[in-house]
């Protein structure tokens, strides 16, 4: 069960309104990096957490909360960016150079008015589950396994490429009540790259929680070929040298080396296709 509180996580303040960053704040809203993956991928991960210790549970509970405390945030910045946006999309001034680099050189009259037409005609000058771009957000990028330490390095990446995407619209931030709540937002980002990494310590660190899962028995692997970098050059030449070339694997259990790609099956023969399969009679 879960409980709202009408004030803010965070303050929310906007003292120079801005259609083109309001488009920008959707991305952070609706977009494969956003607040609404976030939030989802922690709430289905917890519902579906397994185990006799229920804290990974509940952990997962108190994060997913919070990233919807962000989504609340955004959208009360969209909504305060588009506060004096034209109601006529005719009036919508796109052809303004600011507007268009921010838009990467994008036809800057076609852009803003797609923008305002959604926000005015569908929701009021407010924000929407979708991205920059317009398009919803569709829970394909929702990655909860049921493996815990699987859940915690998705959950890293996801963090990590949110921050990405949180300094790159700080970047473009003019307004410094939007620059403030970023800034909260990143941080935030931050503790979760670290909360989520800290679990991964706790189920033992790489060494304990490599390979994924580490339920299965090792040794039914193909042993030749667990720790091997395959070199697939067409010349043979070596890869570049690095950390995943030599030297021990980072969960300590074996030895990096490099194997050259080569064929180690024959060509497939399928055989000839099946009487019921429709195919030619010279297949058959």
């Amino acid at each position: 069960m879960l409980y709202h509180d009408k004030r803010l996580q965070y303050p929310v303040k906007v003292s120079k309104p801005d259609p083109a960053f309001a488009r920008m704040l959707q991305q952070a809203i609706g977009g494969v990096e956003g607040e609404i993956r976030v939030a989802m991928q922690y709430f289905f991960q917890a519902w579906g957490a397994r185990g006799p210790n229920p804290k990974y549970r509940d952990m997962l509970l108190h994060t997913a909360t919070e990233e919807m405390g962000h989504i609340e945030m955004l959208a009360t910045a969209v909504a305060l960016n588009l506060e004096k946006a034209p109601a006529s999309l005719q009036e919508a001034g796109a052809a303004d150079s600011v507007v268009g680099a921010v838009m990467g050189g994008e036809n800057p009259r076609h852009v803003i008015e797609g923008m305002l037409q959604r926000h005015i005609l569908s929701t009021g000058m407010s924000a929407y589950p979708a991205n920059a771009d317009g398009v919803p957000f569709d829970m394909s990028h929702i990655y909860a396994s049921g493996n815990l330490a699987a859940d915690m390095y998705c959950n890293v990446a996801a963090e990590a490429t949110g921050r990405v995407l949180a300094t790159r619209i700080f970047n473009a931030a003019h307004d410094d009540g939007m620059k403030d709540m970023l800034r909260f937002m990143i941080a935030r980002d931050t503790m979760h790259q670290q909360q989520w990494l800290a679990v991964v310590e706790e189920l033992g660190g790489h060494a304990g929680a490599l390979p994924i899962p580490n339920s299965f028995p090792q040794e039914e692997e193909n042993q030749e070929h667990n720790y091997d970098f395959f070199a697939t050059a067409a010349d043979g030449s070596p890869p570049p040298a690095g950390r995943w070339s030599e030297g021990p694997s980072m969960d300590g259990k074996g030895q990096f080396t490099v194997f050259q790609n080569q064929p180690l099956g024959d060509v497939p023969d399928l055989g000839p296709a099946r009487p019921d399969s429709s195919a030619q009679k010279e297949q058959m």
